[in-house]
């Protein structure tokens, strides 16, 4: 039995000393995740201060939402992980104090194409000595924050946290504007603290779109606050999101480089839309697609993007269905 358990045994250990750290990489190789898109390294290793601080000294950015002070705090949290960090550094070695961010736009809007490049250097040497990150945008600092994480070590023997290979050099921009990951909540539904930990994840690979499938066939989870009652199409009571859940996690997303695209599918898909409103089917036994020849089927549609775009412009979405070829369908478009 052990010998059969020594091979997993060895590769777990494995798996273990790559994460500790960039440090920990072969020979030639760099452990950053993704891959920016040019690095340059020393050979000097550095100790972290236990009380890293963030300075903001002529950026252009206010941050009067608190993204970039809350992104520090994360990035903070990430790196020490609760360890008992040993603050005397007796070793010597050059200890860096914070992390130095200079945005250059003021504005935060998350539109797609919103510019996501930084410039993080790590020098080897200064009094005091600070990690500097340079970005168009508080996005591209997120990134930047992100990257120097991954950075960072603890060193478990001496409980210090360390940045190996300095002085570093880092370039990096999105190959893609679009970098998204879908949730399936009409099929699935997730509790709003776990679609929070998702867009928590979706940070440490820098993608930048939640593309929140919310509403189809099986299920109709959204509070439509001009038509209460179809969230009567929800699994059940406890398996529903309010406005106010939509709305904290579009921010939450938000203040993490991360736009919501809700999916709401129409006018396929849509046999909960007749749990609240049974006239949005076609008939008893015709319950999809829903309804086109009836004027209440495009008010409510109106409703539900007027309701939400009120909330918020990112939440809205309207995804047309293949539709089969009915004989009642085809018969309506040729009339």
């Amino acid at each position: 039995m052990a010998a059969a358990l020594r091979p997993r045994l060895l590769v777990l250990l494995a798996v273990a000393a790559a994460a500790t750290g960039p440090s920990c990489a072969g020979a030639g190789r760099v452990d950053l995740w993704p891959m920016p898109a040019s690095v340059a390294r020393g050979a000097q290793t550095l100790l972290v201060s236990k009380d890293l601080r963030l300075s903001t000294a002529g950026s252009s950015y206010p941050d009067g939402k608190g993204i970039l002070t809350e992104a520090f705090r994360r990035m903070v949290a990430v790196v020490e992980l609760d360890h008992a960090i040993n603050g005397t550094y007796s070793r010597g070695a050059p200890v860096l104090a914070g992390v130095h961010v200079a945005v250059r736009s003021p504005n935060d809007e998350l539109n797609f194409g919103v510019d996501e490049s930084y410039r993080l250097s790590v020098p080897a040497t200064g009094d005091p000595l600070y990690a500097q990150i340079e970005a168009q945008t508080v996005y591209g600092a997120l990134h930047a924050l992100e990257t120097f994480s991954q950075l960072c070590s603890f060193d478990f023997n001496a409980n210090l946290i360390e940045l190996h290979s300095a002085p570093w050099t880092i370039l990096d921009a999105p190959r893609f504007p679009y970098r998204g990951l879908l949730i399936d909540t009409s099929r699935h539904y997730l509790p709003v603290p776990v679609i929070k930990g998702v867009i928590d994840s979706m940070t440490f690979s820098k993608l930048n779109v939640l593309h929140w499938h919310i509403v189809d066939e099986q299920s109709f989870p959204l509070e439509i606050s001009s038509y209460p009652k179809l969230w009567n199409g929800a699994y059940s009571y406890s398996e529903r999101y309010t406005v106010d859940d939509a709305l904290d996690i579009v921010q939450y997303a938000e203040k993490r480089g991360v736009n919501v695209l809700a999916e709401i599918d129409v006018p396929g898909h849509a046999l909960s839309w007749g749990v609240g409103y049974p006239s949005l089917w076609p008939s008893a036994t015709c319950k999809e697609p829903l309804d086109v020849s009836n004027e209440f089927t495009f008010q409510l549609i109106n409703g539900i993007l007027s309701g939400s775009t009120k909330n918020d412009a990112s939440m809205a979405r309207i995804m047309s269905q293949a539709l089969e070829e009915r004989k009642h369908i085809a018969s309506y478009n040729t009339e």
